[in-house]
């Protein structure tokens, strides 16, 4: 596959819980995701999603089998290797935003173009656009408690767009959000695919899965299906 941004072939996870109790969070898993893909994994409670997860964004390591990132081998590199492939290629957003409260939305932004060691002015600028992809330009200025639910997760999508990476990693990003600004968020995920962004969205939520163009479903550490979604939810023109 030429355009394979994700290529995982035989891959498990086994955790030694101690006590000959051994869990196999993930067995086999075969996975390509391309370039401008928008994918939603999804599963219960105990799947194997979460594990999967930090797999793909180099929070951890395959026990066995192969990840293949832009054509590295990641489940070899050790793990300032794995710090400086986060750092370039993944773009998190979590549930729970992770926004440091002292500093504003900007600087929250900037953090990992601080850590990356790139000169402030080059960092405020590029935050700068990043928070105008989000549509929050203009509270810039203001810190995270001084924010709604919605505009603190689009500080965070903000914040995960301004290193420019290969993917964009979503872990239950609407789920400390109402109704209504969840569907929000998505809309914005949706522009952000159409802009040419790849979207993987990790969630329990068949609602939030139901935006993703493709579906993939994990049960008991195993793909239990992988197909391109059919009833797409779509969005209503802006004015």
């Amino acid at each position: 596959m030429n355009n394979s941004l994700i290529e995982i072939s035989q891959l498990s996870k086994i955790y030694d819980m101690g006590s000959n109790n051994v869990v196999h969070a993930l067995q086999d898993v075969n996975l390509n995701i391309r370039e401008g893909e928008y994918v939603s994994i999804m599963g219960p409670s105990g799947s194997g999603k979460s594990t999967l997860m930090n797999i793909l964004g180099c929070l951890d390591t395959p026990t066995s089998g192969h990840y293949h990132f832009r054509g590295t081998d990641v489940s070899q590199l050790d793990d300032d290797a794995l710090s400086l492939m986060r750092g370039r290629e993944i773009g998190f957003i979590f549930q729970n935003f992770n926004l440091l409260p002292k500093l504003t939305a900007v600087q929250n932004v900037e953090l990992p173009l601080m850590y990356a060691g790139v000169p402030l002015r080059e960092r405020r600028q590029r935050a700068t656009e990043a928070l105008s992809r989000v549509q929050l330009a203009e509270r810039g200025e203001h810190h995270p408690g001084e924010l709604s639910g919605g505009q603190r997760q689009r500080v965070a999508i903000a914040r995960a767009l301004v290193t420019r990476p290969g993917i964009l990693l979503a872990d239950e990003p609407t789920g400390a959000l109402d109704s209504k600004t969840s569907v929000e968020i998505m809309q914005l995920f949706h522009e952000l695919h159409e802009q040419g962004n790849t979207i993987i969205v990790i969630t329990h939520d068949p609602n939030v899965g139901s935006y993703a163009h493709r579906q993939i479903t994990i049960h008991d550490g195993r793909i239990s299906s992988d197909k391109p979604n059919e009833h797409i939810r779509s969005f209503a023109p802006k004015s």
